[in-house]
């Protein structure tokens, strides 16, 4: 019987060192470093001396078949998710993936399908927002029908300034060819994520994305995406990485209620007493008069407003500890890694619709996005070659 879960961190960049110093300073129960992967040198340097009775490899096979590790986290470029993920499990070793799950639906199938043939392994997603206590309040709120039937979302996200150092730190950072997209693949898979989890998926969606619109970057700083869930109901998304100032609004209207999230610490949640539809349908225009013009609204609905603290690692330490006990003792896990193409799905739709300039259904053409990404790729590197 397993004690401890064994992590193995591939890669001790900033989020898998963040991962490390949880493990060591005990904020994961149930889990120890079992070994730490990476290709730079000056990182196994760095490892030595933070984590002296930790196995280093360079080579993150050599550390999946050396024994040490039960689970492994991938810190490391979008790409390689989902083949780190099929690699470990192929070798009976449970995987948890950083978000996204990939750049491109295609590859994420693989590993899910791949995933679906080893049940007995957890399979997890880096998806920390759904510790959340904030959005699982939001989304049981949903789920309930606390406040009907959706008939619109907007989420405003715009807190992701970035300078231009930031893209400037590595080549790969902000390129087709390296990270396959950007505010998209980078910063925004959470709040994606979030809002299929919460509202479901569109049916269709109508984007205007600029890319190296404020930044010297070939991929996506500004977005604007119009969602249609195929109901009526329909949505708005909108998120950049040029906004010093920064928004975090969410928006949820029903037909019983709305619920408003501000900066993801604070909702509001008003719900009416009866139907917008019954009061349309009762309601005289002296009704409307006196309601609005006489501040009489609380006639019409309930307000709640529930404020949360947020301790930063805490939601990413759960997600650890999640992990660490579906291995133990089959805890469900709050974030299923076969969860990860929904959020992937929808960023392929965004990007897709704006390069053919038109509205994309979903599911999309798997293999007219692979397409489309590697022209972005190839005039990606003839650029390059023109500026040497």
């Amino acid at each position: 019987m397993m004690k401890k879960v064994r992590l193995g961190i591939i890669g001790l960049g900033a989020q898998g060192g963040a991962y490390a110093s949880f493990i060591t300073e005990g904020k994961v129960n149930n889990m120890v470093i079992g070994a730490i992967c990476d290709i730079d040198p000056a990182k196994k340097a760095m490892a030595q001396e933070k984590y002296p009775d930790v196995p280093f490899y360079d080579n993150y096979i050599d550390m999946l078949e050396s024994g040490d590790v039960d689970g492994i986290v991938t810190c490391v470029p979008h790409y390689l998710h989902p083949e780190m993920g099929i690699e470990a499990l192929k070798r009976d070793v449970h995987a948890l993936l950083e978000k996204p799950a990939g750049v491109y639906t295609k590859q994420v199938k693989e590993l899910n399908d791949f995933a679906a043939t080893k049940p007995e392994l957890t399979f997890g997603i880096m998806f920390n927002q759904r510790t959340n206590e904030l959005y699982r309040k939001v989304k049981e709120i949903i789920d309930n029908g606390e406040i009907g039937a959706i008939r619109r979302t907007n989420w405003i996200i715009t807190t992701w300034w970035r300078p231009q150092g930031y893209y400037d730190q590595s080549a790969w950072r902000a390129t087709w060819e390296g990270e396959g997209g950007g505010v998209l693949v980078n910063q925004a898979p959470h709040q994606l994520d979030l809002l299929q989890w919460i509202c479901g998926m569109p049916k269709k969606v109508y984007s205007n994305v600029k890319y190296g619109y404020q930044r010297n970057i070939a991929v996506e700083d500004e977005v604007t995406t119009l969602l249609d869930y195929g109901n009526g109901a329909t949505g708005v998304f909108i998120t950049c990485t040029h906004d010093i100032i920064g928004t975090d609004r969410f928006e949820i209207l029903g037909d019983k209620g709305k619920i408003v999230v501000d900066d993801s610490k604070k909702v509001t949640i008003k719900r009416l007493h009866k139907a917008e539809s019954e009061m349309s349908d009762s309601m005289s225009m002296q009704d409307v008069m006196r309601i609005f013009m006489g501040g009489g609204a609380t006639e019409i609905f309930a307000e709640e407003v529930i404020e949360f603290e947020s301790v930063w690692g805490g939601q990413h330490s759960a997600v650890l500890e999640n992990f660490a006990a579906n291995i133990l003792d089959g805890t469900p896990l709050l974030a299923p890694g076969s969860d990860g193409i929904h959020g992937v799905a929808l960023a392929n739709a965004i990007h897709l619709s704006s390069w053919l300039g038109k509205e994309v259904e979903l599911p999309i053409d798997e293999d007219l996005y692979f397409a489309e990404l590697n022209k972005k790729i190839e005039e990606e590197k003839s650029s390059a070659i023109l500026i040497k």
